[in-house]
């Protein structure tokens, strides 16, 4: 998995906070034990309380983002051609979709 991506699914790599260092990001954060949520297998059911919970889901409302979507984007086509899609499309919290 590339360090652009977030555990969330989230591209760090177009983020603006995250470049200029205002966002230490979560693969950094000594203290938690990260595993990205393209990994897991109850990312998208309602038992995940990371993935799912109130301000996940305020955060995305907020920032207009689409996590869901991201993760699904990942297991997809993978890590490294999800953070070249999101980098040539300047884009950090919603997938490109391919038709």
């Amino acid at each position: 998995m590339t360090s652009e991506i977030a555990a969330c699914g989230l591209f760090c790599g177009a983020c603006p906070q995250k470049s200029r260092g205002k966002c230490p990001g979560c693969r950094d954060n000594e203290k938690a034990v990260w595993q990205s949520c393209a990994d897991c297998t109850t990312t998208t059911s309602d038992k995940c309380k990371v993935f799912n919970n109130f301000y996940a889901k305020l955060f995305s409302f907020i920032f207009r983002s689409d996590r869901q979507g991201c993760v699904g984007r990942i297991r997809e086509v993978g890590y490294e051609a999800f953070a070249e899609e999101m980098r040539l499309a300047g884009r950090m919290n919603r997938p490109v979709t391919k038709k």
